[in-house]
């Protein structure tokens, strides 16, 4: 007789509806800019999860702290002094304070761990995928930020401060973006569910942070593969310095594209 068919793998509903509805609220306060009704969603998935399951509560809880702390302030591209400074408290806050209250207050086994050295060596298909994705922001970036006009939601750079401000900026919210989204969004979220649905969550999350950063109009169509492929990267590689790597690779792009798509003569080496 032939063996009996795996069982169908199911989606854990009552758990991952209070998890959706976090993710949901990421994308009412940062995509939707709807701050009433993405704070609702937030507290009654909080409670939601608390009456399904404490563990969950828990780790939602510890997402919800690092996106209330940076829906505290506009996410939107802005190189002033004053800014710069503030934007990159928040972002580091948001971080931290998850860490210390997993650390601190539930001083249990952190699932919020930062593996920049793994001790495994890299394979030749990851070298190929850093040196592939450079290559691939060269040639679609500009085309996205023109074409799309997304390039005009981050400021025209003038001067060597804000071009050093630019540059500095871009590559820390990129290093952020991999230590929030990845190592604690994620991280928990694998705490609960399968890796693809807990990338998919994280997903949205992801994008949502991305679209009020700037990128708009099309924008999603490439962000959304970039931060599912960021999950899954992570997952096979847990290696922190790898997708940092590869995301700074690629930022390092989008700040070339952005400074030549408000002025054409700068960075003229782009195909599109």
């Amino acid at each position: 007789m032939p063996a009996p068919a795996p069982p169908l793998p199911t989606l854990a509903l009552p758990k991952l509806v209070p998890a959706a509805g976090v993710s949901l609220s990421a994308f009412l306060l940062f995509g939707a800019h709807q701050d009433l009704a993405g704070y609702t969603t937030l507290a009654l998935s909080l409670l939601t999860a608390y009456l399904v399951d404490r563990p969950l509560a828990r780790d939602l809880l510890l997402i919800a702290l690092g996106l209330t702390i940076v829906s505290t302030t506009s996410v939107e591209a802005d190189i002033s002094w004053d800014r710069f400074f503030l934007l990159g408290f928040v972002l580091t806050a948001a971080v931290v304070v998850p860490v210390l209250v997993e650390r601190m207050v539930y001083r249990r086994e952190p699932a919020i761990r930062f593996p920049w050295f793994t001790g495994r060596r890299w394979t030749r298909l990851q070298w190929t995928y850093v040196v592939a994705v450079p290559v691939l922001g060269w040639l679609v970036l500009p085309f996205y930020f023109i074409s799309s006009g997304a390039y005009q939601n981050w400021p025209p750079i003038q001067t060597a401060s804000e071009y050093g401000r630019f540059f500095v900026g871009v590559n820390a919210v990129g290093l952020w973006d991999e230590l929030f989204f990845i190592c604690v969004c994620f991280a928990l979220l694998r705490r609960h569910f399968p890796m693809w649905q807990a990338n998919v969550l994280q997903s949205v999350i992801f994008v949502s942070f991305l679209w009020e950063l700037g990128y708009r109009s099309w924008g999603p169509l490439l962000t959304i593969p970039f931060t599912l492929l960021q999950g899954y990267i992570f997952t096979r590689t847990k290696s922190l310095t790898y997708v940092v790597l590869i995301h700074l690779l690629f930022d390092a792009v989008v700040f070339l594209a952005i400074v030549h798509a408000h002025d054409r003569s700068v960075f003229p080496f782009f195909l599109y």
